[in-house]
């Protein structure tokens, strides 16, 4: 029997639930990305720009922000199109370029929050080690093993997803993920399964362990410290731990729903729950620390007061 291996587009169902409230959801996500792009390069070129914030925990809070920058502008400029396009659909090969995308960033993103958890430990559990241990050769190291590695391993995943046979082309969502895409093959996908198993399990579990383990030493020098000694090292532990928070129970969400038939959860809900990983974390990521980080924040301020008065001096 022929089969449709040869498929040329995606159909992307998800935008059906969008209703009449089609312009609502452009205009606030249209909002949104133009926020997060705007908040993700003010940190990012405060950071490049102040010769004070080339320290560790900002170098790769930088990179943590172009990471957010590439997850959100690989997702929202497609999802704006789409919910006012009439037929919802994408290319195979757009849809294979957005999943490798998506899926790089959200590795690149645990890697980067267990680099950050690892910073703090260092920072409040070896504090005379510090400079020593997170030198500027081994934080660049870091940082770029945080970028090169996920885009090795997933480099693997995509050529294989790219030579599958395919006899469906429904999504049932508002963007393509790989497993979506391997479901829909009339071949064997086992050997597809066990990969993306293995990259799930190699970029999320070690990462996420490697954070637990560096706020248990912390949490543990803190119990023994003074109030004061004990307070600052929480302030400087707070924004980087409600990241963590805000993108691992999204992305867990996300894996359950792609794993796991979850049709008794309303589309609809299964569909904003679905992109809150790649939308809130960009979104949230420079708020929160320009809020909590006085140094940043300070810094953050000087530089837009800067501009904005530099008119008026003319």
């Amino acid at each position: 029997m022929e089969n449709t291996s040869h498929t040329t587009s995606f159909l992307l169902t998800g935008y059906k639930e969008t209703g009449d409230l089609q312009y609502l959801y452009f205009i606030i996500l249209l909002l949104v990305y133009m926020l997060t792009i705007a908040a993700n390069t003010v940190i990012i070129c405060v950071i490049c720009v102040e010769s004070s914030l080339h320290e560790p925990m900002y170098m790769f809070l930088c990179s943590l922000q172009v990471n957010g920058l590439y997850g959100s502008t690989a997702l929202c400029p497609a999802l704006l199109v789409n919910i006012l396009s009439e037929s919802h659909e994408i290319s195979h090969t757009a849809c294979l370029l957005q999943i490798y995308c998506l899926h790089t960033y959200g590795m690149c993103e645990c890697l980067s929050l267990a680099v950050m958890g690892y910073d703090r430990y260092v920072s409040i559990c070896h504090p005379l080690h510090y400079s020593t241990i997170m030198c500027p050769s081994r934080v660049y190291t870091l940082i770029a093993l945080t970028w090169l590695f996920p885009f090795s391993v997933f480099t693997v995943m995509i050529i294989v997803t790219s030579r599958l046979p395919l006899c469906k082309r429904i999504i049932e969502k508002v963007y393509c993920d790989n497993y979506s895409v391997v479901r829909l093959s009339c071949s064997d996908i086992t050997v597809n399964n066990v990969l993306g198993t293995i990259s799930v399990a190699v970029m999320l579990v070690p990462p996420l362990l490697l954070v637990v383990y560096s706020y248990a030493q912390i949490l543990r020098i803190c119990l023994k410290s003074s109030p004061a000694s004990r307070s600052k090292a929480l302030n400087t532990c707070v924004p980087h731990l409600i990241t963590v928070i805000n993108f691992f129970v999204t992305t867990m969400f996300e894996l359950l729903q792609s794993r796991f038939n979850m049709q008794h959860v309303p589309l609809l809900i299964r569909i904003l729950l679905s992109v809150q990983f790649l939308i809130l974390p960009p979104l949230l990521n420079p708020i929160i620390y320009g809020f909590r980080s006085n140094k940043l924040k300070q810094k953050v301020e000087k530089v837009l007061c800067s501009k904005l008065t530099f008119p008026s001096r003319q």
